[in-house]
């Protein structure tokens, strides 16, 4: 099990980032899948869900209304689009699949500052 995240870097307060994760290894498109960001110091935070068909998904309360999830099953890959980006959103980005707490990348930097 892989999971190749990229997208990240440095982007002004208010901006927007795309961020991707590549997934192989296992049968992407019966899976949900989950974006979690993590801050020196603190605990990995769920950042926010998608289910196996795109027909659900879930937000943390910080990014509801800035973050969009998406998944693409024909090329095993899920999104993080965020747009009205925060300093408090600056953190390592890591996707994996639910139910999975062991398969981690290494993760994409998103850096939020003026």
């Amino acid at each position: 099990v892989q999971f190749v995240e990229s997208g990240g870097g440095l982007v002004q307060p208010g901006g927007s980032l795309r961020l991707s994760c590549a997934a192989s290894g296992f049968i992407f498109s019966v899976y949900a899948m989950k974006w979690h960001r993590q801050t020196p110091g603190r605990e990995r935070e769920l950042v926010a869900t998608i289910s196996s068909n795109s027909g659900s998904t879930i937000y943390a309360d910080s990014v509801k209304g800035r973050f969009t999830i998406s998944r693409d099953n024909d090329k095993n890959t899920v999104y993080l689009q965020m747009n009205s980006l925060k300093p408090e959103d600056t953190a390592v980005y890591y996707c994996n699949r639910a139910g999975y707490a062991s398969d981690w990348g290494q993760g994409t930097q998103v850096t939020v500052s003026s």
